[in-house]
Order: C-alpha cells, then structure tokens, then sequence
C-alpha cells in the first residue's frame, strides 16, 4: 500500500534480550560464531534424524534471532528451512519496511515451538514510532542435512504475513477514508468489528476519490494489487476523506450483535426498493467475509427460486398441487424429508413449501415444460444471479445455480447439489421476489466510479404475489414461525437447511423480509433454518421502519 518506498537496507544497533524458561543465561549473540547446526557458518559433522533435542531448539531458535535482530538477512534465512522464501522477507524488515532497534525476547518453548516477542521502531521521513507483537517460530530437522532449522513461514517475521506478502513503510498508495452511513453516521471499525475488513477494501477502491491526503505508515502489502493491505503502524496520519455508504448504522449494530450469538455466522440486509446494502456482519474466526463472499448450499432457501420457476412455468400455483410424499426418487437417488414432517399426498405449493417439503419439489421438477436448464434460467434471467456482474462496491458473490442433469438437477431445485449462494445472494433474491424488480446490491453509489450495475428482467406480478403470500405463511404458520414471532408489519420468510458431508450438523439458512427490508443470514454447522440463522435475520428485521 505504499509508494515510493526505499529498499536499501537501513543500519542501525540490534540487540536480542533472550529470557524465559528453558534459555536461562545461553549468549545468543555468540550463535552468530558458532552454529550448533551448521549454520551460514559451518554444517554437521554427520546428519541427525528424529525430531531436535531441547538444545537444539534453543539454539538454532536463539541463532535466527540473533541474525534477525542484527539485520543480518542472509545469516538468518540459512537458519530455516526455505532460505530463498525467507530471505527478501527478512531483507525488507530493515530495508522496505525501515525497522530498526530490534529486540527479540523468547519466551517459553513448548516442545519444538518457541513463543517470542518483537520491539521495535519504525522510521520514515521524520518520523518514528515503536513497533511491538508478538509470534511464534517451530523448529524441525532439515530433510538433507539434518540441522535443527526455524520452519520457515511468513508469519514468524509478523503474524500478519501470509505466503507473498511483505512490509513496507512510505506514503501509503490511497488516503484515508472516513466511511459514513446512509444518514452521515460515522462507522468505524472499533465499533463495529465486522465492518473492519470492508472498510479496508473501500479505503483501497475509493480512498483516491473521496478527497483526503495519503499519511505514513507501516503496512503488509500483498502480490495482488486488489487485495487490501493492513496497517500495522501509523506513522504520520493523512487527511480522511469521506466516503458515503448505504450502511444504516442501526441494522449494523443489530447485526454485529446478532452474529456474536453464533459461532461462524454471516448476515447481510438489503433495502428491496433500492437494492441498497442496509448491513453486512461476520461472526468468523478466519475474517472471511462470507456475507459477500462465501460460496455454500444454501438448502431450502432455493425453493423460493424453484417456486418461482414452477408457477412462471405454469407446473404448478401457489394453490395448486404439489403432493408432499415421505420420499421421492429421481434418476436412482432417493430423498426424503426433515424428520418429523408429517407426508401429505394433497398438499398445496403453499402447503408443502411452508412446511419445507423437499419431495414436493422433487416431485414436480420433471413436469414439462422443465428442462436441466429451467432453474438457472430463472435464476440468471430473473433474479440476476450466477452471471459474474455485480458490481456491489467491493468484492462479491453473484451465486452459482449450473444447469446439471442426473440427481443433482433434484438436489439442486431444494438447494443442495451443485447450488452455491452467499447470505447477500439470498437477500437479494428475497428482495426480488418481494418486489418483482431486480435491483443489484451495493453498498457504494455507483454514481461515485460511474460502475454499471447488473440487470434482470424480474418477476410477474402474479408471481410476485404467491411468493410474498407462501413467505408470509411461513413467517406466520411454518417453518419461520418462531424466529418471526413478535415481528409486526408486512413480513415473510423461507427456512434452509443444507446438509454437508463431514459435517455432524448441517448449516442454518435463513431469510426473510419486513416492509422495506430484506435479510439473510447463514451459521454453519448451525442446524435448522430457524434454529441459529433465523433469530440472526430476526434482530436485523426489527431495525426496520
């Protein structure tokens, strides 16, 4: 994220404070003259095997940080067992990314692991500030020599580098930004957390738009130019600008609390009038932001799509039968239904989808005129997705409904097989078919980069108006029933459940809409529809109006 940033390497004094359990008073400095394995100055007498003794890992962990801390690349790249990935990594630290002062203080190994911590400072034109984290390093034998070496990965220079990634300090490439919600609130990151990632993103895409001045700072950059990178310190702090976003801080905040609720959880508002992008929340360990971006079966949200596709097809109405039988075989693979569900050979579309009946569905998919392709055609044609076009201000999903033949033409029509949507997909495709109209999410106004949003020629009316009825029936008598308890005004929903091998629980799906908005939220390994995603999209739904 920077520009203009030296790569000479910068001197300066480098001290290593070595202390904790297990090192006691061992000179680390001396390493440096003399290598227990080998070394940048020497090798063993005779290869070793098995995994490294107690010593060993205290030694060839003190020797990489003496190196390290004297700025001693080289040396310290021959003490991993990748020398000519962790070279330019460690070369930067000094050069690029202008470290210096390096202290480095081990903290207790547990086996072959050594904890460390890392003070420091950084400097660029005038300016300076302390550095200070911590990391981890493992040390294995090497598969040729047999020398004990740090087993190189990024992160043992920052805990923030990945495979490709490397520190610089300069000018940062883009200003700050300051990003506000749809009434001028500010939404920062430390209130709300899942915003954090975003704001990054925007910050690359529209920080050289929204009028601020770019600062100094210390930063991890990565090989793709479109990927954010992250800011480690800031040295000297640029103008924000602001930038405008379709965010309510409300539904945001309602959201970023709803989410803590349940590990690995994602959930994304839409305004359906507009297409507007109302809040976005992510409960992950690994910061994905699923809620844009997650490619996964989103169970039996889809029958809100293979509804569609049955009345535009004239199959079936919203009235009209669709039998709920205990099971039902296509092409020699044999589904059921949710345990518990009671079979009903005279049920209506209303009926059956309400209640969640996969076979119903599966009845009816080989009726004419249907055909492998009719549900990605009224995915793609009417609801917009699985084209690649969306343009929603940041990286997203457009949902992935392939037309198949075999049992997968059936397990996709009840959101399994080969269907893949995220949270903004399924949102998206409730606002639809709450309105009849396709509108693009997004979250900035494409009048600020002249961006075109994606078009789809939506839904009948007719259509419109069973879907919306089967919706309500199953906030108020289905499925959906008890997550939308309480909820006034003009509501509905659709429950999913998406089964995953290897997985002892299946993932929770959940959307719905009231008046004005439309959610969608998935947990996974959340079990049923209503169980986790439901009361997720339910808290986000009472922030309209």
């Amino acid at each position: 994220m920077r520009r203009g940033a030296r790569t000479a390497m910068i001197g300066g004094v480098f001290v290593v404070l070595v202390g904790g359990a297990g090192y006691g008073a061992y000179n680390v400095l001396s390493a440096l003259h003399e290598p227990s394995g080998g070394g940048g100055a020497g090798s063993a007498a005779a290869a070793k095997t098995g995994p490294p003794s107690a010593t060993e890992v205290k030694e060839a962990s003190a020797e990489f940080f003496a190196a390290w801390a004297k700025g001693d690349a080289s040396t310290a790249a021959s003490y991993t067992n990748d020398a000519s990935d962790a070279e330019p990594l460690l070369s930067a630290y000094g050069g690029s990314a202008h470290i210096t002062g390096v202290h480095i203080t081990p903290g207790p190994r547990s086996g072959r692991t050594v904890p460390f911590s890392v003070k420091a400072t950084v400097s660029y034109g005038g300016q300076s500030k302390p550095l200070a984290y911590d990391s981890t390093l493992t040390i294995v034998r090497g598969l040729t020599t047999g020398r004990p070496l740090v087993d190189w990965q990024p992160s043992v220079v920052h805990p923030a580098l990945e495979k490709g990634d490397t520190l610089v300090t300069g000018e940062a490439e883009v200003p700050p930004i300051e990003a506000v919600d749809r009434d001028g609130v500010a939404l920062a990151a430390d209130k709300y957390p899942s915003l954090g990632p975003i704001l990054d993103a925007l910050r690359v895409k529209y920080g050289d738009k929204a009028g601020g001045k770019p600062g100094i700072e210390l930063s991890v950059q990565h090989t793709d130019a479109n990927t954010p990178g992250k800011t480690l310190v800031t040295l000297a702090k640029g103008t924000p600008g602001k930038l405008h976003t379709t965010i309510s801080a409300a539904a945001q905040a309602a959201a970023e609390r709803a989410v803590q609720e349940f590990p690995e959880s994602s959930v994304v508002a839409v305004k359906p009038s507009t297409g507007e992008v109302l809040a976005v929340a992510n409960h992950r360990q690994d910061q994905f932001n699923a809620a844009f971006e997650g490619r996964l079966a989103p169970g039996s949200t889809m029958k809100i799509i293979t509804s569609a596709m049955l009345i535009d097809n004239g199959v079936t109405t919203m009235n009209g039968p669709a039998p709920c039988p205990p099971s039902a075989t296509w092409q020699s693979q044999t589904f059921t239904n949710l345990q518990g569900l009671t079979p009903n050979e005279h049920a209506t579309l209303a009926n059956s989808f309400m209640r969640s009946c996969n076979t119903a569905f599966i009845k009816l998919i080989d009726e004419k005129p249907l055909t492998d392709s009719s549900l990605t055609a009224e995915a793609e044609e009417r609801f917009g997705l699985g084209q690649n076009n969306w343009k929603t201000g940041i990286v997203s999903f457009d949902g992935s409904i392939p037309a198949v033949t075999g049992p997968d033409r059936a397990a996709n029509a009840i959101g399994q097989g080969q269907v893949q949507m995220s949270p903004l997909n399924m949102a998206s495709v409730t606002a639809t078919a709450t309105t009849g109209t396709f509108r693009q999410p997004y979250l900035v106004s494409p009048k600020l980069d002249d961006r075109r949003l994606a078009t789809a020629k939506g839904l009948p009316s007719g259509t419109v108006a069973q879907l919306r009825s089967m919706m309500r029936l199953t906030a108020t008598e289905g499925t959906a029933a008890r997550a939308m308890s309480g909820l006034a005004g003009d509501i509905g929903a659709k429950t999913g459940s998406a089964e995953v091998d290897g997985q002892a629980k299946s993932n929770s799906w959940f959307t719905g809409y009231r008046d004005d908005m439309a959610a969608a939220a998935m947990t996974q390994q959340g079990g049923h529809g209503g169980d986790a995603a439901g009361p997720i999209v339910a808290a986000v739904l009472r922030t309209s109006g």
